[in-house]
């Protein structure tokens, strides 16, 4: 074999080694960790979570570019996307709610509800939380938890008058009896006084509903808005029956603006109510003990009859 003979045999080696190389090469460049995604005809790698996209591949799979979520935004799967998500917050007013898990670039931010508060969500992602309930003398039977309220004890009635009353009727005798009987007669003239005087505010109050009931609520729902705030807004809402969905809603469209997002969903419970939207708005604030809020909306609305 010439010297010829052999530099052309290894140059053939040299070449076939190079093509093995970049065979391998080629094959390895086309494994994605995470997937890959179509752009333009050409298969290209997904950004991890934490990432998104900035720039789609050009050659091979691997050359997308991709960048960290900036913060308050995250990614929580291999993606594609040119942005990150908005992280939940966790402090909207009125909503009772304080961070449980932090936002990471990887992960959303878990809300949980602030102390003595719970929630009712049936989605498993709770957006409002309730004050838990107090209980008096009675005591409590179950302690409020994050997904339910307290449950007191029933109200105990103890009545000792057949005892004291003989107690007395032994002990005085008859001239107990004749002031007992002075007495009673002093108790039951006082109240009828008392039975006359709150038929009379009841009848008034009868009389005044009854005109506020054909009230268009429609020009002073800024102001009424103004007085009861989201917080009770939502009380009103949810004692209605409307659907928690559909309160949040109005919420969602109206992110960080909580006056507008309580203008906007009065407008559509009143809408639903008809003609007597003042006066069962009243009968709920007077009913959840929200007395004072009643009264301001009751005074709006008398100046329009």
């Amino acid at each position: 074999m010439t010297d010829s003979d052999v530099s052309a045999a290894w140059i053939l080696k040299v070449i076939v080694s190079c093509a093995l190389l970049l065979a391998v090469s080629s094959s390895s460049s086309f494994q994605c960790v995470d997937g890959n995604y179509t752009h333009d005809g050409r298969e290209c790698c997904l950004c991890a979570s934490g990432l998104y996209l900035e720039r789609h591949c050009t050659t091979i799979p691997q050359d997308r570019q991709c960048e960290k979520c900036p913060s308050e935004q995250f990614s929580s799967h291999p993606n594609d996307q040119r942005s990150c998500d908005r992280c939940t917050s966790c402090a909207h007013p009125n909503d009772n709610l304080e961070e449980d898990e932090p936002c990471t670039p990887a992960r959303d931010r878990k809300c949980r509800c602030i102390k003595d508060h719970y929630c009712t969500s049936n989605t498993g992602i709770c957006r409002l939380c309730h004050p838990c309930e107090r209980c008096g003398a009675e005591g409590i039977k179950v302690a409020c938890t994050a997904n339910d309220n307290t449950v007191c004890n029933e109200a105990r009635e103890d009545n000792h008058t057949g005892t004291i009353v003989g107690i007395i009727v032994g002990l005085v005798g008859l001239a107990a009896l004749t002031l007992l009987g002075a007495a009673v007669y002093l108790w039951k003239k006082r109240q009828r006084c008392q039975t006359l005087d709150l038929e009379s505010i009841r009848n008034g109050n009868a009389l005044e509903m009854q005109a506020l009931r054909d009230v268009d609520l429609q020009p002073y729902l800024p102001d009424i808005a103004d007085i009861i705030g989201w917080k009770d807004m939502q009380d009103v809402a949810m004692r209605s029956k409307i659907e928690i969905a559909t309160i949040d809603s109005f919420k969602l469209n109206n992110p960080g603006d909580s006056q507008e997002q309580t203008l906007q969903l009065l407008r559509f419970w009143a809408e639903n109510k008809g003609r007597e939207s003042g006066k069962i708005l009243i009968e709920i604030l007077h009913n959840s003990g929200k007395k004072s809020k009643a009264e301001k909306v009751r005074d709006i609305l008398s100046r329009g009859r």
